[in-house]
């Protein structure tokens, strides 16, 4: 396994760790004590994406059989991070409905639990403006995703297209290799051919010339 991804894996462990405990505590406090742990919280959150983004890169940049065992580890971690992420949304949504409420019962006329249609508007104003920041924030993070996870698409494109061009670099490399060798075998061929040819030819010339001298014999005899 790589020991870039157990270094990410080791710090994403430690870090849901920590938030599963921040999550815990900030469900039983209160007004800016539970603000500030939740803001803590989201943080947290930021850099556990941030942690699952970087595994997943490099999970994708290591041999088939290793990388569909990290990534589907990373399935995990992901769904355990998308929990958390629901529980903090639980505790923001309880602690928004508990300040509203109180808003609500703070904005009493002497002393009466009757809220004027002034203040009323001006609560939904706010809540409508909050509503639509938040919403602009999740769409932010939601194209800032999709921008990474291309980039991670088109990083494993590259990734494959050089392991296709170094594949393709050695079958060029053993093809000449080959030609070399049927080079050298045809130039020995060649040159024993050449050989036998001149032995033969040897051979023949040495019987012609057997056969004249027999045949001078015969006659001067």
């Amino acid at each position: 396994m790589s020991e870039v991804f157990e270094g990410y894996e080791r710090q994403y462990c430690e870090l849901s760790d920590n938030l599963t405990r921040s999550c815990t505590s900030a469900s039983v406090l209160h007004g800016e004590l539970k603000k500030q742990k939740l803001s803590e919280i989201k943080e947290g959150l930021d850099e556990a994406d941030a942690l699952i983004r970087k595994m997943d890169l490099e999970a994708r940049s290591l041999q088939p059989s290793i990388k569909a065992t990290l990534l589907a580890k990373l399935r995990e971690y992901k769904h355990y991070l998308n929990n958390l992420k629901t529980d903090v949304k639980r505790i923001t949504s309880t602690d928004t409905n508990q300040a509203a409420r109180d808003e609500l019962l703070e904005s009493g006329i002497d002393g009466t639990m009757t809220v004027s249609a002034d203040q009323k508007g001006r609560l939904l104003m706010s809540t409508e403006r909050l509503n639509q920041s938040t919403d602009r924030i999740k769409e932010s993070r939601r194209t800032m995703l999709e921008t990474e996870e291309l980039g991670v698409s088109i990083l494993q494109d590259l990734h494959q297209q050089r392991q296709s061009l170094l594949h393709a670099h050695s079958t060029l490399h053993a093809v000449d290799d080959n030609i070399s060798k049927s080079k050298k075998i045809l130039t020995t061929i060649s040159r024993r051919i050449n050989k036998n040819k001149l032995i033969l030819s040897s051979i023949i010339g040495a019987l012609i010339l057997a056969i004249l001298i027999i045949l001078y014999i015969k006659l001067v005899g």
